[in-house]
């Protein structure tokens, strides 16, 4: 025998079982739903019992996108879902200075937001300046802008990218009200979660920056997650950069935390106070310029 040729594989494809499953005979024993295929059975899939396989699934598909998107690490942002850019922000609040008018809350809330919707284009420049990171060595790409997908702060990040020509990662959550992924996310890296637990964890497993805009509760529950992680030793130190020194330290009094004992006096080293983008890049540019350990700074 001079020649040979041994098949890559013998048994059919999931798919090919599945189109010949789909166009089979049509019998009572084939119409009941105990003879359809395990993954193909969304009753079976949905069942309580399943939550297990269904938090892997969860776990896996986002990992093989980014494995095949060539993603090494990200640069994650958050933020508040209610901050617009400055032109509606100001919108907002002309409405609610007008004749039909709203309450004096409704005028300080406006005008609130018109102060903070600085940090949509501030969120939009850091995005652009980071998606300019070059390949590493092996053709990975790094620093590539995540969100949450969705409006305000969120927009303005994957906005950024999509700015500098780059793609950039959205990872939506199924929520009761409609949220639909903001248009500068790239298609083929937008992704839906039904756990927050799954969503939290591919937020950090590849982060190596990330920077917190003014938010509110998802904004604090991922932030201060991200810092006890970092606080207790489970995930090692990357920059963490808090955006509006003003604000943070009028909602959260971290010094009290400290003088109340139950932080430590070294917590507070855990994040840093910026304002620019300008600021923000060089903080990470110092942070990843000093030696360190070679290993990836994962969660695992």
């Amino acid at each position: 025998m001079t020649e040979t040729h041994v098949p890559s594989r013998v048994f059919p494809r999931a798919r090919q079982d599945a189109e010949t499953a789909s166009a089979g005979v049509h019998t009572p024993q084939t119409e009941s739903p105990s003879f359809r295929l395990a993954f193909q059975d969304m009753d079976f899939l949905l069942r309580e019992d399943l939550r297990p396989i269904r938090f892997q699934l969860e776990l896996l598909k986002p990992e093989l996108i980014l494995q095949e998107a060539n993603i090494a690490s990200t640069f994650v942002m958050y933020g508040s879902a209610r901050i617009p850019e400055p032109s509606k922000a100001q919108a907002l609040l002309d409405l609610a200075r007008s004749a039909e008018g709203g309450t004096e809350q409704a005028i300080r809330i406006a005008e609130s937001l018109v102060a903070k919707s600085k940090y949509y284009d501030v969120a939009r420049e850091l995005a652009y300046k980071v998606s300019e990171c070059p390949l590493d060595e092996e053709g990975k790409r790094h620093f590539v802008v995540c969100s949450g997908g969705g409006p305000s702060i969120m927009e303005a990040a994957n906005r950024g990218a999509h700015d500098a020509g780059q793609e950039s990662i959205g990872l939506n959550i199924v929520l009761p009200h409609e949220q639909a992924p903001n248009p500068y996310v790239t298609p083929s890296l937008s992704m839906q979660f039904h756990y927050f637990a799954l969503r939290k964890m591919h937020f950090l497993l590849h982060a190596r920056a990330l920077a917190a805009f003014p938010g509110g509760f998802g904004t604090f529950d991922e932030l201060f997650e991200l810092l006890t992680l970092i606080q207790t030793g489970k995930i090692k130190p990357i920059p963490v950069l808090l955006f509006g020194k003003e604000f943070w330290n009028r909602v959260v009094n971290f010094e009290a935390l400290v003088e109340e004992g139950v932080i430590s006096p070294r917590d507070l080293g855990l994040f840093t106070f910026v304002e620019t983008a300008d600021e923000a890049w060089e903080v990470v540019q110092t942070f990843y310029a000093e030696p360190g350990d070679e290993d990836d700074a994962t969660v695992e």
